[in-house]
Parts: C-alpha cells; structure tokens; sequence
C-alpha cells in the first residue's frame, strides 16, 4: 500500500470508521482536560477552610513517619487527652513532669477520621511536594509576588481527578437507570456544575465522599437488579450488601457524619433485597460495624471517646457552646450537654434554613424543580423507583445529621465546608430531574426536530450557568488573604525551633504551612493562656485578621477584662502587653493587619 494510499485508508478510518470512536472520545478528553485547565486559570484558590488544611498538615504527619498525630492543638483535645490519662494513670501526678496532655510529645489527632489524610499521605509519598514557598517559579508566583502554593495545587489535581471520575459513575449510574440521553445530560450537568468544582479545589473530603456514595448507589442498584431474578445467587447477594455496609463504613471514615448514611443503606436492603432481606441488612451492618470498630477502639484508648473532638459536634452551635468555644476552652463544663433543648433548638433552627435555602443552592439550581416535580410521576422502571425512594431517605436522614452536625465551620464557609451532606446528592438530582425534563420534552410540539437540540442545549446552559459566569468573570485571586497568606506565616513559624509551641487564632494555617506546633487561642487571654503555658510554654502568639479586624466597640473596647479584645486594645494603647504576660518582643511590619508576640528578638535585627 502506497503512502497516499495509507493516508487514506487512515481518513477513512477515523471518518467512518471504528477510529471515528476513539477520535470523539480524545475530543471529549481535550475537552474536560481544557476545562480544568481554564477553571484552575480563574478561579482556583489555595486551600480556604481549616478542615482542608487540618486534613493536610495531619497527612504530611503520617507520610513523614510521625504517625496519626497533630501540630494543630485543640485546647478542648488536650483536655480529653489529659482527663483520660489521668483516668487511666492516678499515680501519673507523680511524674516529673507530667505531660498527659501529650503536648511536650507528637500530640494524636483525635479530630479527624482516617481515610482521607492516609490517602493525602500516599499522594505526598508519590508526587514532588514541596512545602516551602515558592517565589522563583512563575508558575507559582504573579510578577514576582506570591500567588499559589504547590502542595495546595496538587491536592486540588487530586480531587478535581475525582470529581471527573464522579461525572464517568453519573453516566453509568444514569444509563443503567434510564438512558444514553439522560446519562449524557446527567454527566454534563454533574461536570458543569459550579459548586462541585468549587469543592473539588478546596481541598476537602468531599469529593472523595461522593466517590464513595457514587459506588454505595451503583451497588444497592445492582443488589435490587439480583433481587428480582427468579433464582439470584445467595452468595453474591451477600456479598453485595457487605460490600454496601463496606462502603459506608469506608464513607464514615471519610467523614463521621456519613455514618448517618447507614439508614437507608439498611432500610433499602430490608425493603428490596429479596426473600433473605434480613439477612442481607444484617450482613451490611456486620460489615459496617467491623470497619468502624478498630478506629472507634483506637479513639477509645487515646481519648477515651469514641469519635474525639467530633463526637461532641452535636453540642457545638447550640447556647451552650456557639461558635468556637467548645473547641477553644480548657476546661469546658460538659454537664449542660445532657439537657435535650439545645438539641431541639438547633435541630429545628438549621432544619429551617436547610429547606428555605441550603437544598436549592446544593440541588444544581434550576434542575432542583424538576427533580420535585418529578417526584410525581410513576417511572415504568422498578429499580427506578426504588432507587427514588433511596435518595429520598438519604434526603431526610442527610438534613437532620448536617442539621444537628453543623458548627461555626458552616458559618466561616456556608457553602463549601465538611459539614455540607446535601452536596452528595447532587449527581442523583441531576440524573432525575434531567429524567424529568426528557419527559416534559417528549411531550413538547415542535415544527423541526433540531430545535429538540437547541432546548436540551439551553437547558443545559441554563444549569450551567453559575459555571459559564465564573469561567468569563475577572479572575480570582488565588491568595485566600485575609487571613491567609503563606510567605509570612511560613516566615513567623520558621523563627520558631520546631519543638516550641505558637498560639494562634488560624492555628491550622501556621501548622500546615509553617509546620510548627500551634495550639487554637484560648477563650481568654489570662486563666485559659496560663492554663496551657503551664502545661508547655508558649513561645509565640501569632494574631491575623481574623481576630484583628474585630469590632472595635464590641470586641475590643467592651470586651471582657480577660479576654483577647481587651489584651489587644491594652497593648495598643499602652504599647506594651498586659503585666506578667510573658510574651513581650515583636517585629515590625505586622501591624496593624496582623500582630506577633513572641520571648525574645528571633529575626534578624535590621542595621
């Protein structure tokens, strides 16, 4: 065969051929990899929320050797810590000197569940992560200045590598439960939407969560599929709810308030599973308590709690403990927490604005509507339906667990935190309300059939436009400032040796990107502050405009005697801290956005 003749037979090929196949889908990767690409160009941000930098400075721990333990101190950790060894040790007072706080030593992380810091772990084992600064690469650096942080970067690669997988398990997901045309529509929608993209740079569990429920729900389709053959395999069956009650204790590792999901994991198999429902429940919920047990046991023996800190997220945002405080104080007075009116208060406060608001922006906006109106129609398909009514017991069981579960993490961040559980629905809502609108749209008279594409394409574009927006607006700064911004409190941290503890109100900045051992600032500047110096001195006290742009009548000048306010108003004005704070050197430059207090002079002193 000539060379003309080869170039041919190649044309020919990918014109009509099976090449043509592979050439659309090359063309469908271009596309989704240019679409990352021109996402990260505008709006990409180094990592926002303490969550996601807690999760990485934890991970960096675990891939350096040092083990599940922690630079970001929480007093109310060090206390469960302490209460616990002192249980556990009464003769440990003798010690000389006691340390059951494990706050001298690698302090263990009692906050975080497991999965998605060992995963991180294994990223920064396998990729080139470099946690110092970059200001000489221009791919990190903008005319000179700072602009991304490496490690930040990559992280989001990694989870945005997820949320494209999250679109391929909608396709699937739709297909099998409908059609090609529902699937494509689905999977567009889920890779358009503007607030999974926005989850997937943040460096949360999100995406890694809704991996993990994307497979839960393709097994519970397939364990409904079995169920209605007339003689299905009793080992498979079996095997497909443990691998059910699997995912959702891996999923509860992920993030403790996914273990809610467990209940309609276990009503689902109980209603549809077959003649051996009871056993095929009771095989997920063996399976789910397995996986869980050994880390609830590892909880036990270092805190004596079976979840840590989390555990006591219930009680957190309700008038006993709003805000912070609970996480913050030395010696919280816990005996409140029994009482169940906090509890119905928050509930129903939350619930509110969960069903008034939260839903709407988490559902995909305009496809939330179809997917209600479609909760009307009888679909023909039996799996369909049930997996329906799934979605609907993940529904009302995710509003009340991200209800109760919800803290002032949610008021920092509203939309994009770890305690948003409407968001792993997203892709379910797509795929039905998108069922919905190919049956509206079968029911539409029009005078040519390519006008049927150009409504599906506006529709599409009519969900998508959040996306569009962000991708043609001004770009978005990269550097989350204020508070953050990594070349100083990298430079503040590496002043200090690494053995010595900082005190700062963005702790989970200065112990990820600064890799110091930072404890959150206490409720007051004088019993709480002294509290911990006895227990490990602190050498530094690190302030950001978090706490420096407070209002200035109510936060500072009316503040209590003892608290920061009023220790940061006292210093200013009378240009020296409080009497017997030991905490008196400070460089010049920081304020009056930032303010550090350290022992003595540890920078170089300019000539």
């Amino acid at each position: 065969m000539s060379p003309s003749e080869q170039i041919q037979w190649l044309i020919h090929k990918l014109e009509v051929g099976a090449g043509s196949r592979y050439l659309r889908y090359f063309a469908l990767v271009v596309g989704v990899v240019a679409l990352a690409f021109l996402y990260d160009l505008r709006a990409y941000r180094n990592l926002a929320t303490p969550e996601a930098m807690d999760a990485a400075q934890l991970a960096r721990n675990i891939s350096e050797g040092k083990g599940y333990t922690t630079l970001f101190l929480r007093p109310f950790s060090l206390y469960l810590v302490q209460k616990h060894e002192a249980a556990k040790n009464p003769d440990a007072g003798t010690l000389t000197p006691p340390d059951l706080a494990q706050i001298k030593t690698a302090h263990p992380d009692i906050s975080n569940p497991p999965v998605y810091p060992l995963l991180l772990a294994g990223l920064m084992k396998v990729l080139p992560f470099d946690y110092t600064v970059n200001l000489k690469s221009q791919l990190w650096t903008n005319n000179g200045n700072f602009w991304r942080y490496q490690p930040d970067f990559f992280i989001a690669l990694f989870n945005e590598a997820l949320l494209l997988i999250i679109v391929v398990m909608t396709f699937f997901l739709a297909k099998k439960l409908f059609d090609s045309n529902v699937a494509w529509l689905s999977a567009i929608l889920t890779l358009g939407c503007e607030l999974l993209w926005r989850f997937s740079v943040s460096g949360l569990t999100t995406m890694l969560l809704l991996a993990i429920f994307m497979g839960l729900v393709l097994f519970l389709l397939e364990i409904e599929r079995s169920s209605r053959e007339s003689r299905p395999h009793p080992g498979w069956m079996f095997s497909l709810a443990a691998a059910a009650g699997f995912l959702t204790g891996i999923g509860a590792l992920t993030r403790y308030a996914f273990g809610w999901a467990i209940i309609p994991v276990a009503l689902f198999l109980l209603l549809f599973s077959g003649q051996r429902r009871l056993w095929h429940t009771l095989a997920a919920l063996v399976a789910f308590t397995l996986v869980l047990t050994p880390w609830i046991i590892r909880n036990e023996v270092v805190s004596g709690t079976p979840f840590g800190t989390a555990g006591f997220a219930v009680v957190e945002g309700t008038f006993i403990f709003p805000q912070f405080q609970l996480e913050r104080s030395v010696q919280p007075e816990l005996t409140h927490a029994l009482w169940l009116k906090p509890y119905v208060q928050k509930l129903f406060g939350n619930l509110r604005g969960i069903l008034t608001g939260d839903f709407l922006k988490s559902a995909g906006g305009w496809v939330y509507a179809l997917f209600f109106a479609g909760l009307f129609i009888g679909f023909r398909g039996t799996g369909v339906r049930r997996i329906r009514y799934f979605l609907l017991m993940c529904l009302g069981v995710f509003a009340v667990g991200q209800s109760l579960g919800r803290t002032q993490l949610s008021e920092v961040s509203p939309e994009v935190n770890s305690e948003n559980l409407l968001v792993l629905l997203v892709p379910l809502v797509f795929v039905f309300g998108v069922s919905f609108f190919f049956t509206l749209l079968r029911e539409m008279t029009l005078p040519l059939v390519q006008l049927r594409y150009a409504v599906i394409a506006g529709f599409a574009a009519l969900c998508c436009l959040p996306m569009i927006f962000t991708l043609s607006s001004a770009k978005t700064p990269p550097v989350v400032y204020p508070p953050y911004y990594p070349p100083q409190i990298q430079q503040s941290a590496r002043w200090m040796q690494p053995d010595e503890l900082m005190m700062s109100d963005v702790p989970w900045a200065v112990a990820w990107y600064g890799q110091r051992q930072c404890i959150w600032i206490t409720l007051d500047a004088q019993d709480d502050f002294f509290a911990v110096n006895s227990l490990k001195p602190v050498k530094a006290l690190y302030l950001t405009p978090q706490t420096m742009d407070g209002k200035f009548v109510t936060e500072w000048m009316e503040a209590p005697k003892r608290s920061w306010g009023n220790f940061i108003f006292q210093t200013l004005t009378d240009k020296r801290v409080p009497d017997k704070f030991p905490l008196t050197k400070a460089p010049v430059g920081f304020f009056p956005e930032q303010m550090f207090l350290t022992d003595r002079e540890r920078w170089p002193i300019a000539k």
